[in-house]
């Protein structure tokens, strides 16, 4: 299911810091025109599954691999029975693999690969994600930088066999209507490189060469959230794993994190978090070395 759609712009919740969405869905549901700013896989396991992008239909057999890229237009319908993988990639962490944003352009409209393909490198991607579907579903220790290095090399193999290297005017049609999202993209970046720092509206509507109103109006409509609560939201990540550190005050992290008050950040903390900082902190001590239920790990992939 899609759980927050505004018009046609979806919005993606991936859990706890994880910048990676899986599901394996086996809802007889179809998804209408929609968008969103992650990258999403799509790999059947049983029957088939048909997505629409542009208006062209692409019908996938069991372990064909379609990746759709941020921003791109599509639909998703589903037969009576069967099984898909489904991964929605956090564009954020997509550009954070080095060299991506060289070849990004290149993945509009979709990245299709079959099985029916005589080259070697469709097995590899099918190996791939379902190592990223383990590794979710377990979560053994360190899965987060397990996932992130396999979906590296993923796109690697991406990068080297599966991009046209001309795809006609269409696509420079496309990378025009892109442009924003790009920009974007590489300006959320830089908030969550910088979010400590004082990241006035002024400072960043500069680095992105709009006017203050423009980018503000903009930065909301292709994150969802004003450019206020995204900045506030990312200082609240960036404290979460300063207090693993129980040697660290709490007014000191608050301090390091980009707060101007302790009061501010607690009542920040509180309002993301339901709880204060120093009841997180109790809850990470706690569950620290717990390891999830199989159960528990399948129900949250489960879509």
């Amino acid at each position: 299911m899609i759980e927050k759609l505004t018009g046609t712009r979806e919005t993606v919740f991936h859990p706890d810091n994880l910048r990676v969405r899986l599901y394996m869905n086996v809802e007889y549901e179809d998804y209408p025109i929609h968008w969103h700013t992650d990258t999403e896989i799509i790999m059947p396991v049983n029957n088939i599954y048909t997505v629409i992008i542009d208006k062209k239909k692409y019908v996938l057999n069991p372990f064909d691999i379609i990746m759709i890229p941020s921003g791109e237009i599509h639909e998703l319908y589903a037969p009576p029975t069967g099984k898909r993988l489904i991964i929605q990639c956090d564009s954020i962490l997509l550009n954070s693999f080095t060299g991506i944003d060289s070849i990004s352009s290149s993945f509009y409209p979709c990245i299709l690969s079959r099985t029916e393909d005589s080259s070697a490198h469709h097995p590899q991607l099918v190996q791939l994600l379902n190592q990223v579907a383990d590794e979710y579903m377990n979560r053994p220790p360190l899965y987060e930088t397990s996932i992130s290095a396999i979906l590296n090399y993923f796109f690697v193999i991406i990068g080297r066999n599966c991009i046209q290297q001309d795809k006609g005017p269409q696509t420079v049609i496309k990378q025009k209507q892109h442009k924003y999202i790009d920009k974007f993209l590489h300006i959320c970046q830089y908030i969550n490189d910088h979010c400590t720092e004082n990241l006035t509206s002024d400072r960043m509507a500069e680095l992105a060469g709009f006017s203050k109103y423009h980018f503000l109006r903009l930065f909301a409509d292709f994150a969802g959230v004003t450019y206020y609560d995204y900045l506030i939201k990312r200082r609240i990540l960036f404290a979460e794993n300063l207090l693993s550190d129980p040697n660290l005050a709490i007014v000191e992290i608050a301090m390091k994190s980009g707060f101007n008050s302790l009061s501010t950040f607690n009542r920040n903390f509180r309002n993301i978090r339901k709880c204060t900082p120093s009841e997180y902190r109790s809850m990470y001590n706690s569950r620290h070395f717990e390891e999830p239920s199989a159960e528990t790990s399948y129900q949250d992939a489960a879509r």
